[in-house]
């Protein structure tokens, strides 16, 4: 069976611009999935991919069903697993996202809902720090009022612009989010841009917004585990940045007193959830290539079994 970090690689190619044309669906690596349209505050049509578990699924590496859940119903089973809200980076779109969509449900048996920002795969209108805010948003209320999602704990997975997106949300919404996975991300956009504009190139929009993630992070309660993984031969984000990140996330206080029901979905009754924060390096790894460094799965794995039921799947590594 192929490593984890093999078959992450799909992501890896095909991000130099903002595609609109090439969109792939996760039918293409033999993944059943909803193409769900959402709908911003502001009117403007999300066109994202939502996988939703259920006890069997047709790929040879996929994690077992527990014993214990033999007798559930899809649905019982799917309301039992963490959500993963997947925000991408500036580049490619959704579709070049997939084989780390597949990670996160087939091994990890995880819901998955991959976001498309406006401006990007099939999503209408045109990107910018307010309106990709609302997509956000949107993504995550239609979770929390799903019947089926809204039982089970949150994570937001967010690499690049991505972890900029997850930060903001979770500091805006500290109760109905459990745990954030940041790759690659950076302090602000203002602080980025003098390192990263000679390779901005399509993006130059990003140099008129700021994505302050230095001063959102306080604002989100040490209750809520953040891990951290940092690509030491980053071209576009220096490793200063997520090491500055980590620096603040380390300092939060518990500035939220998180409710009962949201310490129940975290799952995380024999762990202190402020001991599962971290950052992990990895000495190889550039700014499109961290997924597939030896060991970033695994990492995640473990940070995410603890958000999964006692005797549920844990991955396969």
């Amino acid at each position: 069976m192929p490593s984890l970090e093999e078959l992450a690689k799909g992501t890896v190619a095909a991000t130099a611009g903002i595609s609109t044309i090439d969109v792939t669906n996760p039918s293409h690596y033999g993944l059943s999935y909803h193409d769900l349209e959402l709908q911003a505050e502001d009117g403007v049509k999300l066109r994202c991919y939502l996988m939703v578990q259920a006890k069997d699924i047709p790929q040879p590496s996929a994690t077992k069903v527990p014993d214990r859940c033999k007798d559930y119903s899809d649905e019982q089973y799917a309301a039992e697993c963490p959500t993963v809200l997947m925000f991408h980076g500036n580049g490619g779109n959704i579709g070049h996202r997939i084989p780390l969509a597949k990670v996160f449900f087939v091994n990890f048996r995880c819901n998955v809902l991959m976001v498309s920002y406006r401006g990007y795969g099939l999503s209408e209108g045109s990107p910018s720090e307010k309106g990709i805010k609302m997509d956000a948003q949107c993504a995550l209320d239609y979770v929390k009022s799903h019947p089926t999602l809204s039982q089970g704990p949150t994570l937001l997975y967010g690499q690049s612009i991505g972890g900029a997106v997850s930060i903001d949300l979770a500091s805006r919404n500290p109760l109905g989010i459990n745990a954030l996975i940041l790759e690659n991300t950076f302090l602000s956009l203002p602080r980025l841009v003098p390192s990263a504009l000679p390779v901005l190139g399509p993006f130059a929009f990003l140099c008129h917004q700021k994505w302050d993630s230095a001063s959102k992070i306080p604002l989100i309660p040490r209750s809520i585990p953040i891990l951290m993984l940092s690509g030491l031969q980053d071209e576009v984000v220096p490793k200063e940045h997520m090491q500055g990140l980590w620096e603040i996330v380390d300092k939060r206080e518990n500035n939220v007193i998180p409710s009962a029901e949201s310490v129940d979905k975290a799952r995380v009754a024999a762990v202190d959830p402020r001991s599962l924060s971290k950052i992990v390096l990895f000495e190889k790894g550039t700014h499109n290539d961290t997924c597939v460094q030896q060991g970033y799965w695994t990492t995640i794995a473990a940070f995410v079994a603890n958000f999964i039921p006692q005797d549920a799947p844990t991955g396969q590594t």
